[in-house]
């Protein structure tokens, strides 16, 4: 016989469209938008400023691998002390301002910093929102909250490379005194989303805190995570080896197109190519959450991953023939949105299958762990290749790991 709190608490997470979905959702927006206007922009922004593309693989993999190991001490904290609110909240706050630090840099060294920081925010925040989203839903409604709140997250990385790229074409005329000026006058406009993302999670989210759990030992709660999590990881961990940073994407389109059309106007086809992306991302993360909710999350996720191995052979061929073709293109980053709504929506979500309620948030750190490692790799290996030999080769080793990464997501029991 359930006591009468406990049935309100079970009426409350059957509502999965609650308070702090939306609220969640609206905040992501936000946060999303401050960030993807910046990424849209920022590989033309380093070709102004004379930065080669192993700088951006440098930039990426380091904040994503300080992001990661953040993530990993930040669950273990919120699942101990049992307040998480506060630390998201400084964690969109880092974020939604370092993007504006860009605007004053000279070199990449303090886009590198300012990066650094706001995968730090990145790094406190996502483990801790995902168990706050996890414990304010019911399991059977699981995928749809996720689903819901990563479209919300992608409808901001649809605005927010719009507004960039109307806004460097508003400014374009300063480039003939510079060419970095529009860039860097875009790069202060992030301040406005970035600091209403903080606002949001603030105002709206609510949060039942739980007493302290003394018993809870950092290593000894890593130890003792369920084996099967332990080897869906590992098919994360070989795919997030090749799944690089999105801007490499953007600096792809950028390259492919700047011969042609010229830097400014490569960058501007490259960012709509990419809010494209973001756009499919959108459409898409929904539908699949809520799938997930009736068949295998891990059938799906795999098909994603088999989707990625197909955008970076498409990539491949874009560089081996010097192909152009802005329909190829974009077909390439519609993929790409396709495969990133099934990352992003289900692997989250088959964490909080696996990982029990007074751990959670350990469990997202370890998947945010694994993934920033993961970016890490990618991100400088791929850069290197870049740079040293060539993009085609970049992406096909990128592929590989996907690819391997696939067969082991389909093997994990």
């Amino acid at each position: 016989m359930k006591t009468k709190s406990e049935k309100n608490e079970i009426q409350k997470n059957s509502n999965w469209l609650n308070r702090n979905t939306i609220g969640m959702s609206l905040t992501s927006f936000f946060s999303d938008a401050c960030h993807e206007m910046a990424t849209a922009i920022l590989p033309g922004f380093l070709s102004t400023i004379g930065a080669p593309p192993s700088a951006l693989g440098l930039i990426e993999g380091t904040a994503d691998a300080i992001s990661s190991f953040v993530k990993l001490g930040v669950g273990w904290i919120s699942d101990k002390f049992g307040h998480r609110k506060f630390l998201a909240t400084l964690g969109y706050f880092l974020t939604g301002f370092s993007k504006s630090l860009f605007a004053i840099a000279l070199s990449w060294h303090l886009i590198f910093f300012g990066r650094v920081v706001g995968w730090l925010g990145r790094g406190i925040r996502g483990p801790i929102r995902d168990a706050m989203l996890t414990d304010s839903v019911s399991e059977e409604n699981r995928g749809k909250a996720f689903g819901f709140h990563r479209a919300g997250d992608t409808l901001g990385a649809i605005v927010g490379p719009i507004i960039g790229i109307f806004l460097l074409s508003y400014w374009q005329p300063f480039a003939s005194i510079d060419q970095s000026k529009p860039f860097r006058y875009v790069f202060l406009v992030t301040l406005i989303p970035g600091l209403l993302s903080v606002l949001t999670f603030a105002l709206m989210i609510t949060e039942k805190r739980k007493d302290i759990n003394h018993s809870l030992k950092f290593w000894l709660t890593l130890k003792g995570l369920p084996h099967s999590f332990r080897k869906y990881l590992v098919g994360i961990g070989v795919f997030g080896a090749g799944d690089f940073a999105p801007t490499f994407f953007i600096l792809a389109a950028t390259t492919l197109l700047t011969p042609e059309y010229g830097v400014i106007k490569a960058a501007q086809l490259a960012g709509t190519m990419y809010i494209v992306r973001n756009i499919v991302y959108a459409l898409a993360s929904f539908p699949i959450g809520a799938l997930s909710d009736k068949i295998k999350r891990v059938y799906l996720l795999a098909g994603g991953y088999f989707i990625a191995v197909i955008t970076m052979q498409g990539f491949i061929l874009a560089f081996a023939f010097s192909y152009t073709n802005l329909i190829y293109l974009f077909s390439l980053f519609v993929l790409s949105g396709i495969y990133i709504s099934a990352e992003d929506t289900l692997e989250s979500t088959i964490t909080a299958d696996l990982v029990s309620p007074e751990i959670r948030g350990i469990g997202m750190g370890v998947l945010g762990t694994v993934n920033g490692l993961g970016d890490f790799i990618s991100s400088i290996l791929i850069g290197f290749l870049w740079t040293t030999i060539s993009p085609a080769i970049g992406f096909a080793t990128a592929g590989l790991l996907m690819l391997v990464g696939t067969f082991v997501i389909l093997l994990h029991k």
